[in-house]
């Protein structure tokens, strides 16, 4: 699977799928559960770098002591808004505000996209950012799918 950035807006950005044929509902299901997933675990602030506590760690994690003080002064990190998922022919495609989530969530989401195509559906392209001149997107966001 071949990973393209293009212009980056993380408040207004566009993420790209092109699969090597036309998806199935199955495929298109997994997609969206991944997508879903994802925005779910940013919404929750899950993607925040500055509170890597286990990953600084290291790889012996026994007994580690937590610092829940440190976790708290922790900027937030939330992810905003998340549209429909859209389909035409092999490719895909679907619109978020990443908020203030840091940049760790790109590369959980290219790496999750990473395994997806190796076991179950085959993208070709993932491009992050951007638009593709033969599909327009319009200015004018509609309400999200997870608007409070």
């Amino acid at each position: 699977m071949q990973i393209e950035f293009r212009e980056f807006d993380p408040f207004d950005l566009w993420i790209w799928l092109q699969f090597s044929t036309v998806p199935s509902p199955a495929e298109k299901q997994y997609v969206e559960e991944l997508f879903d997933s994802w925005f779910l675990l940013g919404k929750l602030g899950g993607f925040n770098a500055e509170n890597l506590q286990v990953q600084d760690t290291g790889i012996d994690i026994s007994y580690m002591d937590y610092d829940q003080d440190a976790a708290d002064e922790s900027f937030m990190a939330l992810m905003h808004n998340m549209s429909e998922i859209e389909y035409q022919g092999t490719w895909a495609r679907c619109w978020f505000d990443l908020g203030t989530s840091d940049a760790i969530a790109l590369d959980i989401l290219i790496n999750a996209f990473q395994q997806l195509s190796k076991e179950y559906v085959t993208i070709e392209k993932l491009i992050i950012g951007g638009e593709n001149k033969d599909w327009p997107v319009t200015r004018q966001r509609e309400a999200s799918v997870y608007d409070n």
